[in-house]
């Protein structure tokens, strides 16, 4: 069931309906690289902008909830969401479950160096796993032809995808026919995987104030930040108008 804000639909999931929907893919392993997107309030904003960004949002096959700002919304529409399911921990979730079943992962994304921490660091935490390859974010057109091979080859069930939005989603879509079970944009969970980023504290994370730990850590990203006042004003000032639409 999906609910939607600004135009984007969003499933109503808890992190357990959308790791059931990750393990029943691997397990019907039809290599039909279903699409998963994990939007927050500035991607949606971003969204509006973005025509192109907008349909990959609205063609993925599981849209889980990640920013806090998004469940909120959802709250003022007669379809709400159960819960915030943060990207990262979803990932990290998938890991556990599949460290002793079949199913391998394949990363792309982040600075040099960083996947590759991020799979050493993710195979001694989940012994069993199997990170079959990576790569990092920066590669050009001839490089990416290399990196679109070695995926054909690996074939993994996961591949996670962090190039930041809206280029890893949209580079998801262009690589549809990847024969892989599913594509994952995971933004930069890599480098928190990899430990070359901290999550903020748990208290932080349960108050859904993740986006203001950053921007203490990081006041550079103060104007991206604008993006959340902008999302709850589009929200508000939609909710006003709707009534008006159906006249």
């Amino acid at each position: 069931m999906r609910t939607e804000i600004l135009g984007i639909g969003v499933d109503c999931v808890t992190n357990e309906e959308a790791l059931k929907f990750v393990l029943d893919t691997i397990k019907e392993n039809k290599r039909e690289n279903k699409i998963i997107v994990t939007p927050n309030p500035e991607m949606i904003i971003g969204a509006k902008k973005d025509s192109e960004f907008s349909n990959v949002l609205k063609s993925a096959d599981l849209v889980i909830p990640d920013g806090i700002g998004v469940v909120m919304a959802s709250k003022l529409n007669k379809i709400k969401i159960k819960e915030r399911v943060p990207g990262c921990d979803f990932t990290l979730s998938i890991f556990d479950k599949i460290k002793f079943r079949e199913g391998t992962v394949y990363i792309l994304g982040a600075g040099p160096g960083v996947a590759k921490k991020a799979k050493e660091n993710m195979e001694r935490k989940y012994p069993g796993l199997r990170i079959v390859g990576y790569h990092d974010g920066f590669f050009d057109e001839i490089e990416e032809k290399s990196i679109i091979k070695e995926i054909e080859s690996l074939k993994p069930d996961v591949l996670l995808v962090g190039l930041g939005f809206p280029k890893q989603e949209k580079w998801i879509y262009r690589n549809k026919a990847l024969p892989v079970n599913l594509s994952i944009a995971i933004g930069g969970s890599i480098d928190v995987m990899a430990g070359t980023v901290k999550r903020a504290p748990e208290i932080f994370q349960k108050l859904g104030l993740e986006w203001f730990y950053r921007l203490i850590k990081q006041p550079s990203r103060f104007f991206r930040m604008l993006a959340i006042p902008r999302f709850i004003g589009a929200v508000i000032c939609e909710k006003i108008k709707s009534p008006f639409k159906r006249r």
